[in-house]
């Protein structure tokens, strides 16, 4: 027995130390800084809630010493950005699939002054789509149960395999610390670096849901953004939306869903009900404006 809880304690040490090779101490905030990995050659991702300046950001690598970072972009909506750093530092192996509830899950951080730092506990629920309260859609939920220290978000969650299963955040959920999958790292990624941010569709629509005479549900337009996708398109104040590219829709989380399937620029058909006669209107999907 205690030779097996040795042996475990060795794995689980060498995991850390490998996967340090890969982690980051991020100073772009006051107090304390917080982590970051590299996950492509001079490509480091973190947790977008802990940058607080865009300028002056340096990072301590694994080798112990400090460079100039640059920010590429991020994305509030699933807590993600992106820096470019000249330096020395392995990129993680992503895990292939999402872990299960009770898999073992270790967090990887950095400080500049005790170097790697780690916490383990559980994957303690794993579910499919989930859009996050900043508006993002995260691939898979993953709720972890380990602690989630003041430098823990913007690491590494890892496997006892080393794989990474996505970037620690405490900023996702009120209840638990979130990892930011590892496909979700990789889908983000790829629009920052090829345009400094993630495009969003939207339709320029307030909406509301309501009651239809038929027990059906559909959402009625209360205000409309002017010279907005919709308005373009000729939608109308009380108008009653009823479908989005075929599909049925009552909620407004329906409409992101939606929106989400298709590219800025891309038209869809809505089905609207007006003086109760159906009504269909393309829509030409807009680029969701960027809080400045």
């Amino acid at each position: 027995m205690a030779n097996d809880l040795a042996a475990l304690s060795n794995e689980l040490a060498a995991v850390v130390e490998q996967t340090g090779k890969s982690v980051v101490a991020i100073h772009a905030r006051p107090g304390f800084p917080s982590s970051g990995v590299f996950w492509r050659p001079g490509i480091i991702v973190t947790a977008e809630h802990t940058i607080r300046r865009e300028e002056e950001i340096t990072v301590t690598l694994p080798d112990g010493s400090n460079a100039p970072a640059t920010l590429a972009g991020s994305d509030s909506g699933t807590d993600l950005a992106v820096l470019k750093v000249e330096g020395p530092g392995e990129p993680v192996k992503p895990a292939a699939n999402p872990p299960i509830p009770g898999n073992l899950a270790l967090a990887v951080a950095r400080s500049e002054d005790s170097g790697v730092n780690a916490s383990m506990g559980i994957v303690s629920a794993v579910s499919g789509d989930w859009r996050t309260w900043r508006g993002g859609r995260l691939d898979h939920y993953i709720r972890l149960d380990l602690t989630m220290f003041p430098n823990t978000s913007g690491g590494a969650v890892v496997n006892t395999d080393g794989a990474a299963i996505g970037i620690a955040t405490s900023a996702l959920s009120r209840i638990a610390g979130v990892a930011i999958p590892a496909a979700t790292v990789n889908r983000v990624l790829d629009q920052i670096l090829a345009r400094g941010h993630v495009t969003r569709g939207y339709l320029g629509v307030g909406l509301q849901p309501v009651e239809l005479p038929d027990h059906h549900k559909g959402l009625i337009v209360l205000s409309l953004e002017p010279e907005g996708p919709a308005a373009k398109a000729g939608v109308l104040i009380g108008d009653i939306l009823v479908s989005l590219g075929g599909t049925t829709v009552d909620d407004t989380e329906d409409i992101q869903a939606v929106l989400e399937g298709h590219a800025v620029g891309q038209t869809v058909e809505a089905e609207f009900l007006r003086g109760g006669n159906s009504r269909k209107i393309a829509i030409a999907i807009g680029e969701r404006p960027r809080r400045s």
